[in-house]
């Protein structure tokens, strides 16, 4: 009854969308919602922090949505805040449930009991993690590419970001060594390899566990969210990135069949 009550608690860890009935790519965006379930009390912080960037992934969900339309891809998306549980990060790493995000000290994480620890994991990341497993399982005669969408901000700890897209990967390079061979000549946008967030920063926790042990070609996007915040933006962004997406993902194709 009490692992019960703790689900309602906690609300909706993953949403699944499905926009065709043989999904080719799959787009995950872990970073898509700041909702902090009630119980937590907002985790210490004020109204106004939980709207930044140390909460959520700003404009990324929009994105991914009308990416995974674009494509008629499969979606799955995270439906609490990355301060919660950062969806991207194992059990085990420090940052998966963060004491400070940038210059914000986050007062609920300060000093976390085990049982609060394993309860996050338990209702955020394991729903998470497993609704991705089982939707790549379903759908994986059909699967070719997984997507993983976030954003990052103009300027972090007092400096300024000139990169405006980056393409990042894991142990499995192949898509985005392709990404970066075919930026698309009208894009006019500074694209980056493994800017401003590479493996080494933890990043690739998602595309290491869900796709590369499938064999599934991935890759993580970056886009500074001052360039996806209206929704004219996000539908732009989200087109230019699927044109861009299975440019790379017909080069990767021609590559293995040649």
């Amino acid at each position: 009854m009490e692992s019960q009550k703790l689900i309602r608690e906690f609300g909706p860890a993953v949403h699944v969308d499905l926009s065709g009935n043989l999904p080719d790519v799959v787009v995950v965006c872990e970073h898509a919602s700041n909702r902090v379930p009630d119980h937590l009390e907002n985790l210490g912080l004020d109204e106004e922090a939980l709207t930044r960037h140390i909460a959520w992934d700003p404009g990324a969900l929009p994105v991914a949505q009308a990416l995974a339309d674009h494509m008629s891809a499969l979606l799955v998306y995270g439906g609490i805040s990355r301060l919660v549980y950062d969806c991207n990060r194992p059990p085990e790493a420090a940052d998966a449930i963060p004491a400070r995000s940038e210059v914000f000290d986050i007062p609920a994480n300060t000093g976390i009991s085990e049982a609060d620890r394993a309860a996050r994991v338990r209702n955020v990341y394991q729903p998470f993690s497993d609704t991705l497993a089982g939707q790549i399982v379903k759908h994986r005669t059909s699967l070719e590419l997984m997507v993983t969408m976030h954003s990052f901000t103009p300027t972090y700890r007092g400096r300024e970001r000139e990169v405006q897209i980056g393409i990042l990967h894991g142990d499995d390079d192949q898509m985005a060594q392709a990404m970066m061979r075919t930026i698309p000549a009208d894009l006019e946008l500074n694209v980056q390899l493994n800017e401003p967030y590479a493996a080494v920063d933890g990043v690739a926790h998602t595309l290491n566990v869900q796709a590369v042990p499938h064999g599934l070609p991935n890759v993580m996007i970056e886009v500074r969210n001052d360039l996806i915040e209206a929704s004219m933006q996000q539908a732009e962004m989200a087109r230019k990135l699927a044109d861009w997406i299975a440019t790379a993902k017909a080069s990767l194709n021609e590559g293995s069949a040649s």
